[in-house]
Order: structure tokens, then sequence, then C-alpha cells
């Protein structure tokens, strides 16, 4: 059962060393390049504000957003915003979502996100905490994948791992740490590829960042190629 109010807490942690971190940056470095092909940091921080603007709906029963079109266009909008702006929306948009989450509700209540995906609604501040620490890496600030919490790599590799399973498009394959842990993905049979390296590196490949693959040795096959999230 996933406990929210850990992840709650999680959230709010993880967002604190975000805030921390974006204000040692200028906005000239927010016009720059980060992970993302095609995205300025500044666009990942609008994207983060927004995001947590959304989950704000999905809990009051609303739409997760207007439109694909109206998401990307309130990105776009806000991408651009002197640091102090972008601070002060991540910082109040952070809080609002926390505080929707504060009220007596019913968590196993089934909501609503975009493109029709169904959740429970215990599992929504486990989906922000993803937000928040793998943006935080795609910034190119210096926070790594290897700077993540091990607890969130792990949960994140599982749910993620889970994500791909039963897709025909991906072969099933086994996944080995380097530390002995293991899980499967891909679709129904017997792995006849076993992907092996560091929990990062598999996180990276899984959730296609980082070097996707290229740190991961594999047996019985070449690295499959997994779908865009």
């Amino acid at each position: 059962m996933t406990d929210h109010v850990h992840d709650l807490r999680s959230v709010r942690e993880s967002t604190d060393r975000l805030l921390t971190a974006v204000a040692k940056l200028d906005n000239a470095a927010l016009a720059g390049e980060s992970h993302l092909p095609g995205w300025t940091r500044g666009h990942i921080l609008a994207h983060l504000a927004r995001n947590a603007d959304a989950l704000v709906n999905v809990f009051e029963g609303r739409p997760m957003y207007a439109s694909a079109a109206a998401r990307d266009a309130d990105i776009e909008r806000d991408a651009g915003r002197p640091l102090e702006e972008q601070l002060a929306d991540l910082r109040d948009s952070g809080a609002r979502f926390l505080a929707t989450t504060e009220p007596d509700q019913d968590w196993s209540r089934t909501v609503e996100l975009r493109n029709g995906i169904t959740d429970l609604a215990s599992n929504v501040p486990f989906r922000r905490w993803v937000e928040v620490e793998l943006h935080h890496v795609d910034l190119n600030i210096g926070y790594e994948l290897h700077d993540l919490p091990d607890e969130f790599t792990e949960r994140e590799i599982v749910f993620l791992a889970d994500r791909w399973s039963g897709r025909p498009e991906v072969p099933p394959v086994a996944l080995v740490a380097t530390d002995g842990r293991t899980w499967r993905t891909g679709g129904a049979g017997e792995p006849a590829v076993t992907v092996s390296g560091t929990a990062a590196g598999l996180l990276a490949w899984l959730a296609g960042r980082g070097d996707k693959g290229a740190s991961l040795s594999t047996t019985g096959g070449p690295l499959p190629e997994l779908p865009p999230l």
C-alpha cells in the first residue's frame, strides 16, 4: 500500500532541495540548455509549476489540463521569465499542491490524469515526487541520476518496469543491478535478454535519460529500444 503521507513529505524535501539549487542560478542560466531536447532550464521550471497546478485540478475533480495544446502554450509562455518569477511560481504552485492534499479525503478513490490515464489518489504524491526529482536532473545543473535518493530510484525502477510490462513491442527483459537487486519488464514470457548495471544506469534507460543505457551491459541480445515516455 502506498504511503501518501511519506510521499508528501518526500515531495516537500525534494522541492526544497530544488528551490535551493535553482536560487543559485541567474537569468542567463535559465535560458541555457537543459538535458531535454528543445527545452531550456526555464521550460523545465515552467513545466514543474504548471504540473503542480494540474495536480491540484486532479484532486479537485477537474481535467488535469484544458488540452495538450493549452499545456504546451502555458509552458512556452512561462519559460522565459526571470529567475525571481520562476522561483516564486515554483514555490507558490508547490504550496498550492500540498495544501490541496491536507484536507481529509478518500485517498483510495480513482482520479483521472492526462490522456485518460487513471490512478489512485494515494499514488499522486509519488507522481509529483517523480516530476520534481527527474526534472531536477534534467535541469543540467549538477544534480545527476546517481544523486537521487536510493528509495526513489528503486521505486521509480519498479514503476517504469511495470509500465513497460506486457508491451508486445518490448521483449521480455531481466534487469539486474550491481548490488544484486532484480526486476523484469517487457512482454510476457521468459526473458531472453538480461540488462545489467547500476540502479542509476537502469533508471536512465527505463526513463530515457542520461546515457540511455550506454553504461549497461546485456546478454542474450542487444539493449531493447523503449517507447518514449
